[in-house]
């Protein structure tokens, strides 16, 4: 027994995990790796939203946001009437069409090219917008979290804390009849009334 005291005592004493620290050597410590993730993980979400905080829109944006989203339905409502014209007058329509004919080829590829960017424009400037927005959600979800976990931690002085869940059994055991004037008066007035001869 001396033998096996002194063995464990060199092995686990003072304490210590001699077995735990020598395998820390040869592997990571998953707690500690854990911890260093989060760490991580927290503090690039930190410079995030650092990065992607913004001042409220302006004035001048918000006329130019504006702008930006004329050209769109413009072009869709301008096709639409460039089919009425062409049903309704024919003739009119068709003498447009000639004029058209006439560009160049280079003209249309240029015309081509500045549609394009404008909607590609538009499309990285909202996809970058959307991308802040989400990135403020994302710096927000720690707070979330703290908040959720304080409100539990609320939760735990409550009532209902010891609830029985489904357990039906464990329900009829703690309930604890005793009087209820309220009830015993609402039976008395639910109970049908003698027969008197």
């Amino acid at each position: 027994m001396g033998l096996i005291g002194r063995l464990f005592g060199m092995l686990f004493g003072d304490g210590r995990n001699v077995v735990a620290e020598t395998a820390e050597v040869f592997r990571v410590n998953a707690d500690g790796a854990d911890r260093r993730a989060a760490d991580i993980q927290s503090a690039a979400l930190a410079q995030l939203a650092a990065e992607f905080q913004h001042p409220k829109k302006g004035l001048f944006d918000r006329v130019i946001d504006g702008l930006n989203r004329v050209p769109r339905p413009a072009m869709a409502l301008g096709t639409l009437a460039l089919f009425v014209s062409a049903m309704t007058n024919p003739v009119w329509f068709s003498e447009r069409m000639q004029g058209i004919a006439l560009v160049p080829e280079p003209m249309w590829w240029l015309l081509g090219a500045i549609v394009s960017f404008y909607f590609g424009a538009r499309h990285q400037a909202k996809g970058q917008d959307f991308q802040r927005s989400l990135a403020g959600v994302m710096a927000r979800t720690p707070q979330v979290v703290d908040n959720i976990a304080a409100l539990r931690r609320l939760e735990a002085d409550t009532p209902g804390v010891a609830g029985t869940g489904p357990d039906a059994r464990l329900t009829l055991e703690t309930v604890i009849e005793g009087e209820n004037p309220a009830l015993d008066a609402w039976r008395r007035s639910a109970a049908p009334a003698p027969a008197t001869m």
